[in-house]
């Protein structure tokens, strides 16, 4: 049973990865045969290529702005779903929903939402009295912003992963606390904070990655309105910038190496959260 198990890893998953490795170091266009030109992808896209640092910005800004709101975000709802509220099955359900929605269907709903003419959002704002709502969709400074809320709206996964660690949380300690006249915010902190950091570093690690790896929302988000990318590569993801390469351009050799780079980045983020989730997670328990 384990041959065919690792036959298809060596087939679908090990193997397209080493043939990528080997275009990143070609000038393969899809066209011609490609050729070896070493490093050349590489020094170009470090010290050359027009858009690549400016897509490294744009997906830097988003993963901090995402992960740190989303985080915010689910532990938030998370504690407030924990306590004895009515009808906290359906809030549950409701708040998981938009994780299961298909990015793609999220991102045209979002791209109507934040039309800056006749959309949701805008058409709320004029209505309690704001006479010039952000331009969203059109306007560079608010398009990045816009996709971060688009991406906060999805926080449904974590929450129930907090959810599960506080339901897993020994209660005999907050009853404990609360005969000893320990406030909800020192409970939190002593308590709840500690049980929960292995499931933040969790949700952290996932939610970096993702951010990361963004591409569906974006990609929709710019064909329903600015164009990919835009508007003036505003929200030029890092792999947006990628596709845009390999399928816009043909530079499949470029593409490759930007794959790789960002495997190297996204590989190096991951074990320096782990290294750090395992120094705090001894001082939590200490």
């Amino acid at each position: 049973m384990i041959a065919p198990v690792i036959l298809g890893l060596a087939i679908f998953t090990y193997g397209p990865m080493l043939v990528s490795l080997g275009l990143s170091f070609t000038n393969d266009d899809a066209v011609k045969a490609p050729s070896y030109v070493g490093l050349a992808n590489y020094r170009y896209l470090l010290s050359a290529d027009p858009s690549f640092w400016i897509s490294v910005k744009v997906t830097g800004i988003y993963a901090a702005a995402s992960v740190t709101l989303g985080l915010l975000a689910s532990l938030s709802v998370a504690l407030i779903l924990n306590q004895d509220i009515p009808f906290r099955g359906m809030f549950r359900t409701l708040y998981y929903f938009p994780t299961i929605l298909p990015a793609t269907a999220s991102g045209v709903l979002w791209a109507f939402i934040f039309q800056p003419q006749d959309g949701l959002l805008n058409g709320l704002l004029r209505k309690v009295g704001v006479g010039h709502p952000p331009a969203w969709t059109d306007s560079p400074q608010w398009a990045l912003p816009a996709l971060v809320i688009m991406s906060v709206w999805g926080f449904g996964g974590a929450m129930v992963v907090f959810l599960a660690g506080l339901q897993d949380a020994p209660k005999y300690l907050h009853e404990a606390a609360s005969l000893d006249g320990a406030t909800a915010w020192k409970k939190f902190w002593v308590i709840t904070w500690p049980a929960l950091t292995p499931l933040v570093f969790f949700n952290l690690t996932m939610s970096l990655i993702g951010s990361l790896k963004a591409f569906d929302q974006a990609f929709a988000f710019g064909t329903s309105g600015p164009g990919v990318g835009g508007p003036a590569r505003a929200t030029l993801f890092y792999v947006l910038n990628l596709y845009e390469k390999a399928f816009g351009h043909f530079h499949m050799g470029l593409a490759a190496a930007m794959a790789w780079i960002l495997f190297v980045a996204i590989a190096a983020l991951t074990a320096v959260n782990f290294a750090v989730s395992k120094r705090w997670v001894k001082g939590a328990s200490a």
